[in-house]
């Protein structure tokens, strides 16, 4: 059999993810009465999802096992009403559905990090808003001065090591940072998730959730859920070190003609705590990057690449990110 003979290995996963989200939903929610006896199986049981999405228990436990690979668009979503999806997940399912029916592909290339022109003025035009650019697996690609501030102690990392989903689970000061960090840990996991969904065999995603699996194992339980989430906005609460506690909105939004590059922003109402909060933040940013006497260079927006091909030399009391104190 040739490799474009060969099934893919999608249908593996959409077996993976029907079993992790039968798992999560229990009878009562399903609208099914109490049976009688302990239930040896968490959730629903194969044969009452089968019931309910109105398929054979036969062809379900194919679906599961990877066996059966072509569900029709109207089994899908009948498994996803009867397994009481959101729209989220309900996209997930269809887009693991799809991948399952074809050949496998050729090994995807990493996608490009390269920026155009006009980011960082753009990221320095939303100040003292923090803003960055993100990478699909969540690299930090470019930031304005508070954009990178708002993560305390990620300045501190080397450029390649700045990664949100990293810093969430591995930051030590990621925990008291976030006002709900298990939401965050959660959101952060069902973003990778639905990646996943899509292209399951890419080497920055395989790279990055290698290594939080081995050590997070925050990590390893949530990844073990399934859950979905593709948006990015809502309201958070930070506990700041150097600016103290606040609130504000955020907005993730797609950077059109890049390889799932999003710019991120963050928000305050005017003349409230939070935005005297921004305003503190993104001055407490713009120290001096360097203690030699003369007049203070001032933090501006910059870029990864900024970063790495410009050589620093700190002078004592200060420190390069990576550099050991």
């Amino acid at each position: 059999m040739t490799r474009e003979q060969q099934p893919a290995r999608g249908g593996t996963e959409l077996g993976r993810y029907l079993r992790a989200r039968r798992a999560q939903v229990t009878p009562a929610e399903a609208g099914l009465p109490p049976g009688a006896g302990l239930r040896r199986t968490p959730g629903l049981r194969r044969e009452e999802l089968a019931t309910l999405a109105g398929v054979s228990i036969d062809y379900y436990a194919r679906l599961e096992r990877g066996k059966e690979t072509r569900p029709s668009p109207s089994v899908v979503d009948a498994l996803a009403r009867a397994l009481l999806l959101t729209e989220d997940e309900h996209e997930h399912l269809r887009s693991l559905a799809s991948r399952a029916a074809r050949t496998a592909p050729e090994p995807p290339s990493a996608p490009s990090r390269a920026l155009r022109p006009g980011v960082t003025l753009m990221l320095e035009s939303l100040r003292p808003g923090p803003a960055y650019i993100a990478s699909r697996t969540n690299d930090l690609l470019a930031w304005n001065p508070a954009g990178l501030r708002l993560f305390a102690g990620m300045e501190d990392w080397p450029v390649k090591q700045r990664n949100l989903a990293r810093y969430a689970f591995l930051h030590p000061a990621a925990r008291d940072l976030f006002d709900d960090w298990e939401h965050t840990l959660r959101g952060c996991v069902a973003r990778l998730r639905a990646l996943a969904g899509t292209d399951p065999d890419a080497p920055d995603l395989a790279a990055l959730v290698g290594e939080l699996l081995l050590k997070s194992p925050d990590f390893a339980r949530l990844w073990e859920r399934y859950d979905v989430k593709a948006h990015a906005y809502g309201r958070k609460t930070y506990h700041h070190p150097d600016v103290g506690t606040f609130t504000l909105g955020y907005q993730g939004m797609h950077l059109e003609g890049t390889q799932g590059h999003r710019l991120v922003t963050y928000y305050a109402e005017p003349g409230t705590p939070a935005h005297d909060a921004l305003v503190l933040l993104d001055m407490a940013a713009r120290e001096p990057v360097s203690d030699d006497a003369g007049p203070p260079l001032r933090r501006r927006s910059g870029t990864a690449a900024d970063e790495t091909s410009i050589p620093s030399s700190p002078s004592p009391g200060h420190h390069a990110p990576g550099q050991e104190r």
